[in-house]
């Protein structure tokens, strides 16, 4: 459905550092690095983060979040304790989270700017 997602913030630096970081266990990196930011993608660039002097406010309660797919438990596992080890803040440790699907395994991170990500996989380790 989606093509794209962008996401604005302050720091650009500190961002890359850790999406860097975080999503390389999910087997995305860095595919594009220029004046319109930074993408990231398995194949062609799907995430950006761009920098602003404007971002949009993180708010926890606003229900907004970003959710990164997982190929396995064991690479859920390691977003999380990489987002963690590069400025991330626990949002919910990796676990199953059988209120949503029977075999949803997520890990929930606070990003360096506030918002909410998330890596989910939905195979039965």
């Amino acid at each position: 459905m989606f093509d794209h997602l962008s996401l604005g913030v302050r720091d650009i630096a500190r961002s890359s550092a850790f999406y860097d970081a975080a999503l390389k266990p999910l087997g995305y990196t860095r595919l594009y690095e220029g004046d319109y930011g930074i993408a990231y993608g398995a194949k062609q660039p799907q995430f950006w983060i761009d920098r602003t002097d404007s971002p949009v406010p993180a708010d926890p309660k606003s229900c907004f979040h970003i959710c990164f797919r997982a190929d396995s438990r064991a690479a859920v596992d390691a977003f999380h304790a990489f987002a963690l080890r590069h400025g991330g803040t626990d949002n919910g440790p990796p676990g199953l989270r059988p209120q949503y699907t029977p075999t949803y395994y997520a890990g929930f991170i606070i990003d360096p700017d506030g918002y909410r990500i998330e890596a989910v996989c939905y195979s039965p380790d």
